[in-house]
């Protein structure tokens, strides 16, 4: 949504990431937590898990690992829970965080997400959630690592607003009709509404955080 003028920054942080770690305690917590609101919600509305396999398009193997907290679900897959079991998707949180007021995510424990368009050489890290809250806004901040070069990008959609900052390598990051070339230090801060996405991976690795917030759902 705003136009930003992009002054070169020779500047970098190194930051390592192991995407193939093994799971540490903290993402297990949270994985059962995820588990236990997933099940919850599907026995309150006397939902089977091979309907909700049919709802969803998961198969049942998949259903019983979330929720038996045994594997670690996409937002994609989150998102598809929420909309057929007809829950907001930090509804899936709620027990994880409803003893805490803020969630304090050491260096290289992000929780490892997939998002559409999400590939080899291409990692997202999930610094934090808190769902609801008395501020009414739902704050998602990622650590995006992307690695290896790839033909196509798909851009993305959807609500709220977004910022990102730069910490290592130079994209050209595409918002509606227009490339920023982004290198470290630098900031773009957009609607997330409009499609967007780095299109052109010119100097890798590429790190950047990516900070999203949006309205909290009732």
């Amino acid at each position: 949504m705003s136009k930003a003028n992009v002054e070169p920054d020779a500047a970098a942080v190194n930051l390592n990431q192991d995407p193939h770690r093994t799971r540490d305690e903290r993402e297990k917590v949270l994985e059962v937590a995820i588990g236990r609101e997933v099940r919850a919600f599907r026995r309150k509305q006397d939902i089977t898990v091979a309907e909700l396999a049919n709802l969803t398009g998961l198969s049942i193997g998949m259903l019983s690992k979330i929720e038996n907290g045994n594997t670690s679900p996409s937002l994609t897959t989150l998102q598809t829970l929420a909309h057929a079991l007809s829950v907001p998707l930090t509804a899936f949180f709620r027990r994880f965080e409803e003893k805490r007021g803020a969630v304090h995510t050491r260096a290289g424990e992000g929780m490892h997400v997939d998002r559409r368009g999400t590939r080899a050489g291409h990692q997202y890290n999930l610094l934090g959630h808190l769902g609801s809250n008395a501020s009414g806004v739902v704050v998602e901040p990622y650590l995006i690592t992307l690695s290896q070069k790839t033909d196509t990008f798909p851009t993305f959609q959807h609500d709220g607003i977004e910022m990102l900052y730069m910490l290592e390598g130079e994209v050209d990051y595409r918002h509606a009709e227009q490339l920023f070339p982004l290198q470290p230090g630098d900031t773009l801060f957009f609607d997330a509404d409009a499609p967007h996405g780095p299109e052109v991976l010119k100097k890798l690795p590429i790190k950047y955080l990516s900070i999203i917030s949006y309205p909290q759902a009732n």
